[in-house]
């Protein structure tokens, strides 16, 4: 996100990303070549992050680059959690939480140890199908994960069309 928003403009930016970075179609082939670009362009900046990509509950794509460690995959699984349930990026809901000052505890009554309401986890969406599935990165400071998905799916489906 460009800029200082505040978290109610930064939550109409999100939704509005979650709505344009659809896919038409998502296939193993389209996990794979989004997983190698987003270890691509991680370790080409000297970053270390843990990606995983998911249709349901199968697992499409994982790699852990060198300097992660399987805390990174606790981490992406957690935040991937929040994706597939409630539909949306799990920085959108890190900031619908901070906005209304509660936690993931306290308003959803969901274990926090299993649920990780923190930027780095984004749906798959496919038009006319929905959520099919998560995308999820762990290892980058700030709102490093959530950006490098982000920018890896604008460019891939600028050039898919």
């Amino acid at each position: 996100m460009k800029g200082s928003l505040n978290d109610a403009e930064l939550l109409e930016a999100l939704a509005r990303e979650e709505a344009e970075l659809q896919f038409d179609a998502f296939t193993n082939d389209t996990a794979l070549r989004l997983g190698l670009e987003l270890a691509d362009r991680a370790t080409a900046s000297g970053q270390a992050v843990t990606i995983d990509i998911r249709r349901g509950s199968q697992q499409l794509f994982h790699y852990a680059c060198p300097g992660t460690s399987a805390d990174n995959d606790d981490w992406a699984a957690r935040k991937a959690r929040v994706a597939e349930r409630f539909l949306c990026s799990s920085y959108r809901l890190e900031v619908e939480l901070r906005a209304s000052g509660r936690t993931v505890a306290e308003r959803y009554f969901l274990d926090p140890s299993m649920y990780a309401p923190y930027n780095g986890a984004f749906p798959i969406r496919v038009r006319g199908a929905g959520a099919i599935g998560t995308i999820a990165v762990s290892g980058l400071p700030g709102d490093g994960d959530h950006r490098l998905i982000a920018s890896v799916l604008s460019d891939y489906l600028a050039a898919d069309r």
